[in-house]
């Protein structure tokens, strides 16, 4: 799918890699279209002169003119009310130069399967990365390396190729662990003596404050774009209908940008950049996964190259109210098959039953139930309330790994 344009509806899409086609014809008419789609990533910053550590030091010089004191700044109030720029300039040069070495462009290569033309070509992406231990792990999005659409199966990278900050040698990676629910992945390339990031803490992040994002947009390496936080806990639902927890920012994003670093004042990593919002009218909306999130998941990925989550193992459907009615059901996650030998078929769930409650809590939607049921730990025993034939019914279940 391309980037739309202004007479296009608004919608959220991954923004990360840049491809190209190897296949002339088909490049064209169908990579190419492709490539923007699954490109993913996202950034964003902008600038604020609210940000108290920067607004202090800014609004404190003048120039000519009447002064007011504004908090704990002052400003010129003259026709000549020109403010210096300098304290806000150096504090964009300091984050720059300490988070620039730690972060990474990545270039993939991956087969891509077009279902409705039966054909198979080869394409070429670019994304971002933040280097998070000195002997060559990398954060990354999962977008970047391992990616498919309703129209294009695209296989997991078959080359990885990462650049370090101003270094010219092709260094080749291998994927550690992937994980598509939270589209993170981990990489790692061997060298060691490298600059791990610094991470902040994303739950201390305030609306307004000063933000940039660091990433390879469209192949350009080692590029900043510098502005605020627009928002934080931004619930977001993507084109292909995943949720997420989002820290929103007014920084340019394009494609390459994925995987990227958003940082704070401090220089410290706050966010994975990952969606951009494109559509009529739209400008300015960029999206990254928390960073305190990424924690637990590139630990997993790091260990067993997966990330170990609770499993009841039974595939559902939402049951809203006029669905309920129809057929005669409660609204709540209908069942509709079960896995074998899983934590659901042991507890004796079966399919047509519908799920109501999970340990004592309503729900009405299989996203509301898995937000329970990974707030446990794999092993804990779980209480379900289900209606089966009109009647209530608990089911007890103990949670098993997620295979």
């Amino acid at each position: 799918m391309e980037e739309k344009d202004l007479n296009t509806e608004t919608s959220y899409k991954t923004v990360g890699n840049s491809f190209q086609s190897e296949k002339g014809g088909f490049a064209k008419s169908i990579i190419l279209p492709f490539v923007s789609g699954i490109v993913g990533a996202t950034l964003v910053m902008g600038v604020c002169f609210s940000v108290p550590q920067i607004k202090n030091k800014i609004m404190g010089e003048i120039q000519t003119g009447n002064t007011t004191t504004v908090g704990s700044g002052n400003y010129t109030t003259s026709s000549n009310n020109l403010v210096s720029l300098s304290n806000y300039s150096d504090t964009s040069v300091g984050v720059a130069e300490k988070v620039l070495p730690s972060i990474v462009g990545i270039q993939v290569e991956y087969n891509v399967n077009s279902i409705f033309y039966r054909q198979t070509s080869t394409a070429t992406a670019e994304g971002s990365g933040v280097i998070i231990s000195e002997d060559g792990y990398i954060l990354t999005n999962n977008h970047i390396v391992s990616n498919s659409s309703s129209y294009y199966q695209v296989s997991e990278a078959s080359r990885i190729v990462v650049y370090l900050y101003n270094d010219p040698t092709e260094y080749e990676a291998k994927i550690v662990g992937t994980d598509e629910e939270t589209d993170l992945a981990v990489i790692k390339i061997e060298k060691t003596g490298l600059t791990p990031a610094e991470l902040g803490d994303s739950d201390q992040v305030k609306i307004g404050e000063f933000a940039m994002a660091i990433g390879n947009p469209l192949g350009m390496q080692n590029s900043v774009s510098s502005g605020i936080i627009s928002a934080v806990n931004r619930e977001i639902t993507d084109t292909d209908g995943k949720n997420y927890t989002l820290i929103q920012t007014d920084a340019a994003i394009n494609s390459g940008n994925s995987g990227g670093a958003l940082v704070n004042s401090s220089g410290q990593v706050i966010g994975i950049n990952t969606l951009k919002l494109m559509g009529t009218g739209v400008e300015g909306m960029g999206f990254a996964i928390p960073i305190n999130d990424t924690k637990p998941i590139y630990e997993d990925l790091i260990q067993y190259s997966k990330v170990k989550r609770p499993y009841i193992g039974f595939s559902g459907r939402d049951l809203d109210e006029a669905t309920a009615k129809a057929n005669n059901l409660v609204v709540g996650a209908y069942v509709v098959s079960i896995e074998e030998f899983s934590a659901a078929e042991k507890a004796g769930l079966r399919p047509g039953d519908v799920v109501i409650k999970i340990n004592g809590t309503s729900i009405t939607t299989m996203d509301e139930l898995n937000a329970i049921k990974n707030e446990c730990q794999i092993g804990d025993e779980i209480t379900l309330t289900i209606v089966r034939d009109g009647q209530e019914k608990e089911l007890k279940l103990t949670l098993m790994e997620q295979p």
